[in-house]
């Protein structure tokens, strides 16, 4: 089931939350909306379930405009933050419910509840009513149901937010392969960028402004379009650096504790002209003294985070480089450091706008000659 929306645009009163906002989910995907609280993700699936109506714009399922189209008449299952549980049925009867509607028999609404609670881990609060429930089962019962029901569209409204993080580590693994499983076209909303990578086909990016950037998880880390966006996904966060590209004997580079990093040719028009580098942390690595290319850094602290280590370190200029390693991968604790930078993995930014610049391909072809 297709669903497209067009120039959407919605106001309440004089506070314009959504303005001009287009964006289509194919059958079968799973698209995340990631952004801030406040950037009208929570607006935009009510729009689509048709509890509120858009001031201007026009949303499609199928082809079909749903301009005064019915809810309930819309093939749509929803699981709200507000969780929206029937407070006098049992949570058994509450995921039972759009089976009931359609009149599936007993034993098919037995084994439909038991297989998705077992999935979330609400077996055990089958036959508890709503009140008796924390806010995590709560969310996970509305999620339950709206799985239970198998609609053509599902949107799911950060359903994972109250649950704990060894269940919310596990719910990324299952909750894909069951999505896929039904065949839905999805739109989940979450604030959590580890959720938005691992749950959807493609991803995105809303703020106050509107949609910033759409693409698969990979477009979004490898090619972000604007310094905010390459903020929000990585952890560590992105080093961020102001430079100057100058052109070498080496070709193009800027300079780190006063060693040229050479970059990729294609960035050559923007020699001269005021730039912010975005390096990954994982794209940086320790290296012997003497390593051709080896920038000096003063090791300020050194974090073990489980499968990672964080080092965090100095420029001769004092301006801070976090780096991260594999756990068990040796580096220095306290003291002088050499890292290395991989090239291939820098992203340059224009300082005035904040936005991504790509290389040039006329440039890179230069380059290579």
């Amino acid at each position: 089931m297709t669903l497209a929306l067009e120039n959407i645009v919605k106001a309440f009163k004089k506070d314009v939350v959504l303005d001009g906002v287009s964006l289509s989910v194919d059958q079968g995907e799973t698209l995340v909306l990631f952004g801030p609280s406040g950037a009208g993700k929570t607006v935009l699936l009510r729009l689509i379930a048709g509890v509120i109506e858009p001031d201007q714009g026009t949303i499609t399922i199928q082809g079909r405009d749903m301009n005064g189209v019915e809810p309930e008449d819309r093939g749509i299952g929803m699981a709200f933050q507000n969780f929206a549980l029937f407070p006098h049925m049992d949570a058994t009867d509450n995921i039972a419910a759009p089976l009931t509607a359609r009149n599936m028999s007993k034993s098919g609404i037995t084994e439909t509840v038991g297989k998705i609670a077992r999935m979330l881990k609400i077996e055990h609060v089958l036959h508890h009513k709503p009140k008796e429930l924390s806010n995590g089962q709560k969310q996970r019962t509305a999620l339950a149901r709206a799985l239970a029901g198998e609609p053509d569209i599902l949107l799911l409204d950060d359903p994972l937010r109250n649950v704990d993080a060894k269940l919310r580590f596990e719910m990324r693994l299952e909750l894909p392969r069951l999505l896929k499983e039904q065949n839905a076209t999805v739109i989940y909303v979450t604030q959590d960028y580890k959720e938005a990578m691992a749950l959807g086909d493609r991803i995105a990016v809303m703020s106050a402004s509107g949609i910033e950037q759409t693409g698969t998880p990979s477009d979004i880390y490898l090619a972000p379009a604007n310094i905010e966006i390459a903020r929000l996904f990585g952890d560590p966060v992105i080093n961020l650096l102001d430079v100057t590209l100058t052109q070498g004997a080496g070709g193009v580079q800027f300079t780190l504790s006063g060693v040229p990093v050479t970059v990729d040719a294609g960035y050559a028009e923007m020699v001269g002209r005021a730039c912010t580098v975005g390096i990954r942390p994982e794209a940086i690595r320790f290296v012997e003294e003497g390593t051709a290319g080896a920038i000096p850094l003063v090791i300020e602290t050194e974090t073990p985070l489980n499968e990672k280590t964080v080092t965090l370190g100095l420029t001769q200029n004092g301006r801070e480089i976090m780096v991260s390693r594999p756990a068990g991968r040796p580096g220095p604790a306290q003291g002088m450091g050499f890292v290395t930078i991989d090239a291939t993995h820098i992203h340059l930014f224009d300082r005035a706008t904040g936005n991504r610049v790509a290389p040039t391909q006329a440039a890179k072809t230069q380059g290579a000659a």
